[in-house]
Parts: structure tokens; sequence; C-alpha cells
């Protein structure tokens, strides 16, 4: 198998990951603390892959401020916005408003990584947007036994542009690195100096014992090691071999893991609207990219 074709199998599986993490995430918030939830998931991540890259931890001088940039802009703020918004909002709009990203995403490519954008992406842009928007404030159509949808689906968008800024520097990174030891500097620089300072001051009531609780189990052990040691793995490598303005269009086999894990998990339904933004998400992703010959399967089958 060909590097790309590689990269295109790893970002696929990572998405599936991913997809199916966000209703088992919101499942095990029930118990845990978002930000104590974040602080173990990537410590306990940085444990488990430092036997593989223990005689491989150099990481190129110039590439270490982005190194660091990358690990705030994930851990710090991209994780956080996430986890409290999955604790507001269902879990499938989580998929559907991160789907958006390869709009914003490509435009985002244009301007720091200089890649050509079509004028047509504008179009596709204004539609993707307008489904996003249905999806973040359909709560206003009808009652919901959520504390506030609206901040949640909010905290989920804010979450989504963060991952765009990360691509964006992830991509720089990868250029001169390995994957892996790009994960294990990316984990222990974001859980060690910036997620320990709130893990000690936001974790009132918490204990070890929390952790024999099944739900919280559950959900660390699926970030940990799906979600952040494998997940963050195959999509760093996919990085390395995949353009920027392309790993975004790998998002939208995310709704589907979601949906398939999030109506039996947590019962959350599909309603009309939900549907509605979900399809005008990607008709203009659609209509941006001509994302058929750019889909996962057709460029993991097509011919070298």
């Amino acid at each position: 198998m060909s590097q790309t074709k590689k990269a295109v199998l790893f970002l696929i599986i990572a998405n599936v990951i991913w997809g199916a993490g966000f209703p088992i995430y919101k499942w095990a918030l029930e118990v845990l603390n978002p930000f104590v939830f974040a602080f173990i998931r990537f410590f306990l991540g940085a444990l488990i892959i430092f036997p593989f890259v223990i005689n491989k931890l150099k990481i190129q001088k110039k590439d270490i401020p982005l190194l660091i940039l990358e690990s705030i802009i994930a851990l710090t703020f991209q994780i956080p916005l996430l986890l409290f918004g999955l604790k507001l909002s269902p879990s499938i709009n989580a998929p559907i408003i991160i789907s958006s990203t390869p709009i914003f995403l490509i435009i985002a490519s244009a301007f720091f990584l200089k890649d050509i954008v079509k004028p047509k992406v504008l179009a596709g842009t204004l539609i993707s947007l307008a489904g996003v928007m249905i999806v973040i404030f359909k709560p206003f159509s009808g009652t919901t036994q959520l504390t506030d949808p609206i901040l949640g689906n909010m905290l989920l968008f804010l979450s989504m542009l963060c991952g765009i800024a990360q691509a964006i520097v992830l991509k720089k990174i990868m250029a001169n690195n390995e994957p892996l030891t790009v994960v294990f500097w990316s984990f222990l620089i974001g859980a060690t100096p910036f997620l320990i300072p709130i893990f000690l001051f936001d974790s009132s009531g918490f204990s070890m014992s929390v952790l024999s609780n099944f739900q919280a189990l559950t959900g660390i052990l699926y970030a940990t090691i799906f979600s952040s040691v494998i997940g963050y793995y195959f999509y760093y490598y996919g990085l390395k071999f995949i353009k920027a303005s392309e790993v975004g269009i790998f998002s939208y086999v995310d709704p589907i893991a979601t949906i398939v894990v999030a109506i039996p998990l947590l019962e959350e339904k599909i309603t009309t609207l939900y549907m509605l933004g979900s399809f005008l998400v990607f008709l203009g992703i659609f209509i941006a990219e001509e994302r058929i010959h750019y889909h996962p399967i057709h460029r993991l089958f097509k011919k070298d």
C-alpha cells in the first residue's frame, strides 16, 4: 500500500473512532468533570506512548515553538470546548458542526499555506454555514431537557475552529518530524503545564474512586487508547501525506459513527431540522469541493 493510500485509510479510521467517541464522552461526562477527563486522557496517553518513542524524542529545533502552539490550541482550548459542548448539547450535533471543517479549512489553508481556492468555495461556504446555524440554533424551535444546548452548540463550533488552527500548524510540524513523536510531545506539553493547574483548581469532589465507575472508566479508556493514542497517531500520519485542505473531508464519516452509538447509548433523537441542517452542510461541501473525486473511499481504491 502506498503512503498516500495508507494515510487515507488511517484518516478514515481516525474519524470513525472520533465519531463513535462523541456519545461515549457525553455518557462519561455524566459522572466526570470535563477538565479532569481531559487531563487523565492526555497525560495517560503520553505515558502509554512514551515507551514507543523513547529512542526518537527529538523534534526539529525550528518546530518547537509551533509544537507548543499546537499543544495549547488542541489541549488547552479545543478539547475543553468540545467536552463542555458535549455536556450541554446532544452528541449527534458535534460531528455535523465539525463536518463543516473542510469549508473553513480550505479558506484558512489559502491564507496560511497558500493553497489554491476556487471561487465557488464562497457559495458552498454560505450553504454549509446555513446548515451549521440550523443545527446550532434548532433548540429555539422546541423544548429540550438539556441545560443550555445553544451555548453547547456554540462551544462545539469554537472547538471546530480551534481544530482548523491546529491542522494548519500541524501540517508545518509534520513535514520534518515523526507522527508518534509529535503526538507524545503534544500530549505531554498540553497536559502537564496547562491542564494540571486546571485539574487541581477544578477537581473538587474528585477522588480516584470515580475510576471504579463503569461509565467513567469506559470513557477514559476509550478516550485514552482509541481516541488519543490511536486516533491522533493516525491523524498526524495522514497530515504528513495529505494536503491540509483535504484532511477535513474525512470528518464527514463522523456523523455515521456517532449516530450508530448515540441512538442506543443515549437515546438521542434525529429531528427534521437536524436532517435539514446536515443536508445543507454536506451540500455546501459538495458544491465547494466537488468532493466525489475526493471521497475517502474513492481515494483509498484509486490506482496510483
